[in-house]
């Protein structure tokens, strides 16, 4: 995927507290809930909460991330 279309899924699945799981350049794989997408060059990264929690967030750098899929 290209970073728009990355920033572009992240943004949308946010708007609509949709889950989605994120594929980093490590192969990793990420589930969660965007909760904020910070593309300002000293952040660059999306925040995440974690299914079923709410008080927890989590961030993972823009620039490791391959793929976004909505589950």
């Amino acid at each position: 995927m290209t970073y728009e279309e990355i920033v572009e899924r992240l943004d949308w699945a946010g708007g609509q507290e949709a889950p989605v799981r994120i594929t980093t350049t490590a192969a990793t794989e990420v589930v969660g809930i965007p909760t904020t997408v910070d593309t300002h060059v000293t952040a660059h990264e999306v925040w995440l909460r974690p299914l079923g929690q709410d008080d927890t967030e989590f961030a993972v750098s823009l620039a490791a991330i391959t793929r976004v899929d909505l589950i």
